[in-house]
């Protein structure tokens, strides 16, 4: 029997490549929205914590629009906010985020979607990364019709909202990731 190669699982080799260095902070002086903390801690199965995932985060900004070409909007988004970031997670299975808290998007001409960020992990043994989503507990009328959201099986909702904490300096919500097991969060096909 033969070990696993670099090529046929994924990490922990996060820290080396993808991880610098401030890429978990998504905004600057100039970014228009208010200012908020996504903190949270990755576990396996057997509740373990997972100290060498990482996780992206992707959202809109405060006014629920893109800054990226596919977005119709994108020439009205905010320039000075990336929308993308990453995370490693520490020795505690740990990662945070300094971002804002972004708008709601637009589905269709009729509806539009909760404020959400869209999150995919990274983490060792994983051929392909887990897609999922952040919704927050302060949200909870904008919840209540998003049309993503609306398709889980309501027991399994509280595996996609952001619990609001309280924090001495900015908004903090904790969106905690259990890979598998009693508590697992909901992922979806990409």
């Amino acid at each position: 029997m033969s070990s696993q190669t670099p090529s046929q699982t994924v990490g922990p080799f996060f820290h080396f490549g993808l991880i610098f260095g401030g890429e978990n902070i998504l905004t600057t002086e100039d970014t228009i929205g208010s200012r908020i903390r996504i903190k949270g801690q990755v576990t396996d199965g057997g509740g373990t914590l997972v100290p060498d995932a990482m996780i992206e985060i992707w959202q809109a900004d405060a006014k629920g629009y893109f800054n990226h070409p596919e977005d119709p909007n994108h020439n009205q988004a905010d320039k000075h906010f990336r929308g993308f970031g990453r995370s490693d997670t520490d020795s505690n299975g740990m990662f945070s985020f300094k971002t804002i808290k972004p708008g709601a998007v637009r589905w269709n001409e009729f509806q539009d979607q909760a404020p959400h960020i869209s999150v995919r992990v990274f983490a060792r043994g994983m051929l392909t990364h887990a897609y999922t989503r952040l919704y927050f507990s302060d949200e909870e009328e904008a919840n209540k019709t998003d049309p993503v959201l609306n398709l889980v099986d309501g027991k399994r909702r509280p595996t996609l909202v952001a619990l609001q904490q309280e924090s001495e300096d900015l908004p903090t919500y904790r969106f905690d990731i259990a890979l598998q097991g009693e508590r697992e969060t909901v992922f979806f096909d990409p």
